[in-house]
């Protein structure tokens, strides 16, 4: 399907499968249906209508979801290693896993370069969840004021 849409070798045919998983579709329903009715009635009658209701009160109090669905993802995307290999056909669109690996084969592996090709590969995603970190621990208390 990939090779249908000419994704071959390209970056959105390479992030595109890894946003839509089912378990952040999961994720973003439950943050959701978690969010209390009563704030939702209030706001209808207030007047607002549903995409008022959505953008000003569901989608600043599900950050804590998006901070953790935009981690997972990230760090799905950057550690994976199978679905590049099968879309990435030349070398020179590699991942980081992809070169780990590739520093393990052949006849004599250079540990030096490879933990330091490892920790290389760990930085981005350690940086990504400090950046982010500070988000998980907002919940539904935005919403009300």
């Amino acid at each position: 399907m990939v090779a249908k849409m000419k994704m071959l070798n390209s970056t959105l045919g390479f992030i595109l499968p890894t946003v839509s998983t089912p378990f952040l579709i999961m994720m973003f329903r439950q943050s959701a249906r978690s969010f209390p009715r009563d704030i939702i009635e209030a706001a209808r009658l207030d007047g607002l209508s549903e995409i008022r209701i959505f953008f000003q009160m569901f989608i600043p109090t599900m950050k804590s979801t998006y901070a953790a669905a935009m981690t997972i993802t990230f760090m799905n995307a950057w550690n994976s290693y199978m679905w590049p290999k099968v879309i990435m056909t030349q070398s020179k669109s590699m991942t980081m896993p992809m070169v780990v690996a590739n520093l393990t084969e052949g006849y004599v592996t250079d540990y030096g370069m490879l933990m330091l090709a490892v920790l290389i590969c760990t930085l981005p995603t350690a940086l990504v969840f400090f950046i982010l970190q500070k988000n998980f621990a907002e919940g539904i208390t935005g919403a009300v004021k």
